[in-house]
């Protein structure tokens, strides 16, 4: 091969080269690396200083061992004891309790199972039921059957604890919920009404949603006649019936970012369903208007919370109590559980906190229940859920060490 030839094969195959990317192609090389997108929570989040550093706490990618658990750490009243009912299940969140006694126990981020803890003689088996599942937070039991809620949908598990082995497939419930991944996650009740409550989260730290986001709905079990029973709710991740008066109660998360000390999370309650709005996102904690969406609105136009419960404080499951087995001054209270802030430079809750009512349905006073989680600015656990058992015990459920603690009561 002569010289020329070489020369020009060579400039063919570098041409080549550069146009499949095995040389740098000056076009190419100038254009700079596609910009990271932004994830939801940060958005807001202070461009320097200590605020800048922070982001949400990873829950532990595997169960702590039973006996590394924080038990011995965990304060409650005198006479109340705490143990643990059921250590090494993977980001336990939510709990229902079925008709013949099993228990279970959602997940959110880190698993996407649903378990069932059955005891048998004392000695309680983990079983998983469903997994691969996407933010699976929210289930109820009702008759037999297993409800699921993801951010899309609700599934139905029929005749769950006879079939713990070998679960049929899902039936479809409800498949109109928006998808969204931010304050997607659910949690869901049946109520006295019969009816199945959901919420639809803001799917933004801050913004003015569209009409089908921030709400609590309700449909019936087949999936039919939705209706909005509450507008103006960002995130709640908890909430139950009173006792006796039936209305719905609800925890609710407000917005990040806008100061260490502001807002407060809340604690709300529905009188009127379908006519209330309680103020996201123009007006927090009740009193205090958003500075971007609270221009030209009152906070006097919405609903005031029932209680503030502290900033950040991320208050998740709450119960009213309905056993016997505490003493008399819970009966009828509200335990809420308090998942603890993570943007916030210091850090508390992480407990349960017990709410009393006074007999017109306002607030009385809010009590530390179940604390001791907190370390050197460290969180050793994070309450998510509560659950009443039949014997009048409760459950509190842990997503950072994956554990379930059980709270008893003797005088």
């Amino acid at each position: 091969m002569t010289s020329t030839s070489t020369t020009r094969w060579r400039l063919v195959l570098t041409l080549a080269a550069a146009c499949i990317g095995l040389l740098p192609w000056p076009a190419v090389a100038q254009q700079p690396p596609p910009k990271e997108e932004e994830p939801f929570w940060a958005a807001g989040r202070p461009k320097a200083g200590p605020g800048n550093q922070m982001a949400p706490v990873p829950a532990f990618p595997i169960p702590t061992p039973a006996d590394k658990l924080p038990t011995a750490k965990i304060k409650v009243p005198a006479g109340f004891k705490v143990e643990v009912w059921v250590p090494e299940i993977l980001d336990a969140r939510g709990m229902r309790q079925g008709d013949k006694g099993t228990v279970f126990v959602s997940s959110n981020f880190v698993a996407g199972k649903i378990y069932a803890v059955v005891d048998k003689g004392g000695k309680r088996e983990i079983k998983t039921i469903a997994e691969k599942l996407t933010l699976p937070n929210g289930i109820e039991f009702h008759k037999g059957s297993l409800y699921v809620a993801t951010p899309k949908a609700i599934t139905r598990y029929d005749k769950i604890e006879d079939t713990l082995d070998k679960p049929g497939d899902p039936v479809m419930v409800y498949d109109q919920l928006p998808g969204e991944i931010p304050h997607g996650w659910k949690f869901i009740k049946i109520g006295p009404d019969g009816k199945l409550y959901v919420p639809v989260g803001a799917p933004c730290n801050i913004c003015e949603p569209s009409d089908q986001f921030a709400q609590i709905r309700r449909i019936n079990l087949d999936g039919s006649g939705m209706e909005v029973v509450a507008r103006g709710v960002r995130n709640t991740v908890g909430f139950d019936f009173h006792p006796k008066t039936k209305e719905l109660w609800f925890t609710d998360n407000q917005r990040d970012w806008l100061s260490e000390d502001l807002p407060n999370d809340e604690l709300n309650r529905l009188s009127k369903p379908g006519q209330q709005h309680f103020g996201f996102p123009y007006c927090h904690q009740g009193d205090f208007a958003d500075p971007e969406f609270g221009w030209g609105k009152s906070c006097a136009d919405y609903v005031k919370p029932a209680v503030l419960l502290g900033p950040h404080s991320a208050p998740l499951g709450m119960r009213f109590y309905t056993g016997k087995m505490f003493p008399e001054k819970y009966h009828n209270a509200i335990f809420v559980a308090r998942h603890g802030p993570w943007n916030r430079t210091k850090k508390y809750a992480a407990d349960v906190v017990a709410v009393f009512l006074n007999d017109n349905g306002t607030v009385k006073s809010v009590e530390p229940f179940m604390t001791g989680l907190v370390e050197n600015n460290t969180y050793l656990g994070r309450p998510v859920d509560v659950l009443v058992l039949k014997d009048g015990s409760m459950l509190v459920s842990d997503d950072h060490a994956g554990a379930n603690y059980r709270i008893s009561y003797s005088k």
